[in-house]
């Protein structure tokens, strides 16, 4: 089996998307497959298939949210000494060298990416260039328009 780092708050928010998942959408959809099979034929009952069919969807989202958090290794970045280095789960400022603009990102694991609130994946090309790297360091990093360097301005444990 593979093993997924994750964030706390990543864990604790697939923790709540299952729990609402398993009491809120399952009993729900469950009461709307009942009052479909009421209305009678359930060969051209559009309400009984559409229930049926996103009761498939739920269930395999609440697998796969189980399976993950199954296999994640939780990383706490608060309870790891702060060395100013680049790890999993830190929030790191970096300044583009040749335009001088700044930005941050929080390196967390697949699942919980979002570049709009400024996380990306570990396994991203800027944050493999990142990791491992100290306040300081300067790197580069492959985009399609060519290499362009960072520098790390500042690292956090948030």
């Amino acid at each position: 089996m593979n093993k997924y780092p994750m964030t706390v708050q990543g864990a604790r928010a697939l923790e709540e998307e299952l729990a609402h998942l398993t009491k809120v959408r399952r009993p729900a959809l469950s009461q709307a497959i009942a009052e479909a099979r009421e209305l009678g034929d359930l060969k051209e009952n559009a309400e009984y298939h559409a229930a049926r069919e996103e009761q498939g969807m739920v269930e395999a989202r609440v697998r796969d949210i189980e399976g993950r958090l199954q296999n994640a290794v939780i990383i706490d970045v608060t309870t790891i000494e702060h060395t100013g280095k680049v790890i999993f789960g830190t929030t790191v400022e970096i300044a583009n060298v040749e335009t001088d603009e700044s930005v941050t990102y929080q390196i967390v694991g697949e699942d919980e990416a979002d570049i709009k609130q400024g996380k990306i994946s570990v396994g991203s090309p800027i944050a493999r260039a990142l990791v491992g790297k100290s306040e300081g360091d300067v790197v580069g990093v492959q985009t399609p328009s060519g290499l362009v360097e960072y520098e790390i301005v500042e690292v956090r444990h948030i």
